[in-house]
């Protein structure tokens, strides 16, 4: 796993669609492949971490006890920090984080604590932004400092595939899309990003990511060196001897 520099600014976390440039449009995209997951996930409790996991809506979840977890959404009824969940080990069947690594500058730890409180082959979902690409690109721009896109951490779909891989987690699903994450004129913007193809996946701008928690049995491994007992069969001779001998013991 690739070292991450621990910042120790404090980034301005968006708890909020509305408080991101096309978020209403971003959560509508987030919104539909979730609906398309929901009646996959089974069990008892899921989680739901960060103020716009919050917002996301999640009553075709087969999932029934839902905890919406953040400080300052209103939605939210455990109020608590993502790097020290209080729960217990193995709680949740499923946890929803959307864009919540790309403003954590200790990724590593919030991933950490979400292993810890995931049951085993519980179902992990992660969306964000993807650097390379028009939306990473935005973030640089000198006359948009009051833009959140700058105050934030990106990290590439395929990085945290090897972080999530590292955490015995299989990747099932990922998605990327929104070549042009622009609100206005979307089935223009469609229809052209499908024309390009697949070779322009790697610069879309948004990821949807659905993992799974995988723990395999530990089994003792047999030494291929030990001899093994060899089987000879039995002559003729020695089983009508032996029969022989028995009987006289019986009269």
């Amino acid at each position: 796993m690739k070292a991450v520099i621990h910042n120790k600014k404090k980034f301005e976390k968006p708890t909020s669609w509305l408080q991101l440039k096309n978020g209403r449009w971003i959560s509508g995209s987030i919104q539909a492949r979730l609906d398309e997951w929901y009646h996959k996930l089974f069990g008892e409790h899921m989680l739901k971490l960060g103020g716009l996991s919050c917002e996301l809506l999640s009553h075709h979840c087969n999932i029934q006890h839902q905890v919406n977890l953040d400080i300052h959404n209103p939605l939210c009824n455990v109020i608590a920090n993502q790097k020290n969940l209080p729960f217990l080990e193995k709680t949740f069947n499923a946890i929803i984080m959307s864009h919540q690594l790309d403003y954590c500058n200790n990724p590593h730890l919030v991933l950490r604590e979400v292993d810890r409180v995931m049951i085993d082959d519980g179902y992990l979902i992660l969306t964000g932004f993807n650097p390379i690409s028009f939306a990473g690109l935005a973030g640089w721009i000198p006359w948009r400092k009051k833009n959140l896109l700058q105050n934030k951490y990106m990290f590439t779909p395929y990085r945290l595939k090897e972080w999530l891989t590292l955490l015995n987690y299989q990747v099932i699903h990922c998605d990327l899309y929104a070549l042009f994450p622009m609100q206005y004129y979307q089935n223009i913007w469609t229809w052209f990003e499908n024309n390009l193809g697949d070779w322009s996946t790697p610069i879309r701008s948004l990821y949807f990511i659905v993992a799974r928690k995988r723990t395999y049995p530990i089994k003792p491994i047999k030494s291929h060196w030990e001899l093994k007992r060899s089987l000879f069969p039995m002559n003729a001779s020695y089983r009508l001897n032996k029969g022989k001998n028995w009987s006289s013991f019986v009269n």
